[in-house]
């Protein structure tokens, strides 16, 4: 069910609720006012008739009689009954016995001094008079016909103005609820016609104040967060699909001249050998996007041990000095390292020194005499490693940039590489933890610190 219904419907129910209890005690209270009032006049009627019996001497029962059969303000079907201290009847109107009066009635109504019931077809009072030792009880029945049928016409007009009640409120519930809820049919119609060609747009947020603002803000901040992996992944795959492509096409290209004529031995061994770089380049650029897969992946976590940081700087300083020949690569620790426990990290060595492996070979790649100076620094609770080289720095407008796959600053284009090794560095210490931060200027060289959280065995 659409909330829109459901909050109209649940209005109605609530007036409807609210209206029903109003009515109701509308009704209850105009009933017991009408028959605490109807049993005033029967008092009345019953002190009436004491007073005539005691206190006028020429009067009895007959000429009572006569009086009450005469009588313009007697009640509807009004039926009298007087009995006297041995629970005789003294004078009774009651000839068809419709007041069906017991013994048992009689002894209440003369130890409470009064009593009031309702009979199968009146409501009847009973009171005990005294005078000179002389002691009666007056029932006094009738039927109130006039508030009876005031309270019917109540009922009946409370009934119509429930009903209409009730339609009114039910168009200005579906009208209530369609207004109350315009501002969310704006937002979803304005969600609905977001994709992933205008992924920028944001959401109106009206007054800023209320919870359709305060939801329109949630879904801008999520945007905001969904935009920039969109534009990376976008980014990502234009760039992947030119670096893949281009040395397939350049290796297509030499295989179809190679193809074109017969060549001798040394010809084909020169295509073959420029063949063979070119997936060595394909397939460094398949191993950059597994380890990027794999250093964005969460569930990397599970399989982290304990291991040593040192171990794994001259790990990657090992494999890369004996693939390059010519780097100069300077590893520094700080004197304040006296212990071999304070050299543990939690992670994957493998992607730690990968991370490592990148850093160096960066800085090596683009210094003026491939050379990276590493420095190692500990605090109580971070490592703090500087992989700082002399070479021809990071333009300023690039800074931002590096880090997304593929990307490469304007000043190497011309310098061998796939612009992965940035990326895959801050992917792998954000999934242990860490961080990364660049310092540079254009051909001043440039400064990367590196931080990883020191492992502390809490056993």
């Amino acid at each position: 069910m659409e909330i829109r219904k459901k909050l109209a419907y649940q209005f109605i129910a609530l007036v409807a609720f609210i209206l029903l209890l109003a009515s109701t005690a509308i009704y209850i209270s105009f009933a017991k006012s009408r028959q605490e009032e109807f049993y005033d006049r029967l008092s009345s009627k019953a002190k009436q008739l004491a007073l005539m019996l005691f206190e006028i001497d020429e009067i009895d029962t007959e000429v009572l009689r006569k009086i009450e059969r005469n009588n313009p303000l007697s009640l509807p079907k009004e039926r009298i009954v007087i009995y006297d201290q041995a629970n005789s009847v003294i004078f009774s109107s009651d000839t068809d016995n419709v007041l069906s009066i017991d013994t048992l009635i009689i002894s209440e109504a003369r130890e409470k001094g009064e009593l009031k019931y309702r009979s199968p077809r009146h409501e009847v009072f009973a009171q005990r008079f005294s005078h000179q030792n002389e002691t009666v009880v007056v029932f006094v029945g009738a039927n109130d016909i006039f508030g009876l049928n005031k309270l019917k016409r109540l009922q009946t007009i409370l009934l119509i103005v429930f009903v209409l009640s009730l339609i009114i409120v039910y168009f200005a519930g579906v009208l209530f609820a369609k207004k109350s809820l315009q501002p969310i049919s704006k937002l979803i119609s304005q969600v609905d016609g977001i994709y992933f060609s205008n992924i920028d747009t944001r959401l109106d947020e009206g007054n800023g104040k209320d919870e359709i603002a305060r939801l329109a803000k949630t879904f801008n901040r999520m945007l905001v967060r969904l935009e920039t992996p969109f534009k990376i992944q976008k980014n990502f795959i234009s760039n992947a699909s030119h670096e893949i492509r281009t040395p397939l096409t350049a290796l297509t290209g030499q295989l179809e001249v190679a193809l074109m004529r017969s060549r001798t031995n040394q010809e084909y061994q020169q295509v073959i050998e420029s063949a063979l770089k070119g997936i060595k380049n394909l397939n460094q650029i398949a191993n950059s996007l597994l380890i990027l897969a794999q250093a964005s992946s969460d569930s990397m976590v599970r399989s982290f041990s304990i291991i040593r940081i040192d171990e794994a700087l001259w790990k990657a300083h090992n494999e890369l000095s004996q693939q390059h020949k010519n780097y100069k690569i300077y590893i520094n620790f700080s004197l304040s390292i006296d212990d071999d426990d304070k050299l543990k990290i939690r992670g994957n060595e493998q992607l730690i020194k990968t991370a490592f492996i990148n850093l160096m070979d960066n800085a090596c790649k683009y210094s003026l005499d491939n050379s990276v100076n590493v420095f190692l620094e500990i605090n109580e609770s971070m490592f703090s490693l500087s992989f700082i080289d002399n070479g021809i720095g990071i333009p300023q407008e690039d800074i931002n940039m590096i880090f997304n796959p593929f990307y490469r600053a304007s000043n190497a284009i011309n310098i061998k590489g796939s612009g992965m090794g940035l990326s895959i560095v801050e992917k792998i210490l954000s999934l242990h933890g860490g961080s990364i931060a660049v310092s540079t200027a254009k051909d001043q060289g440039s400064s990367f610190v590196v931080t990883l959280p020191v492992y502390k065995n809490l056993a």
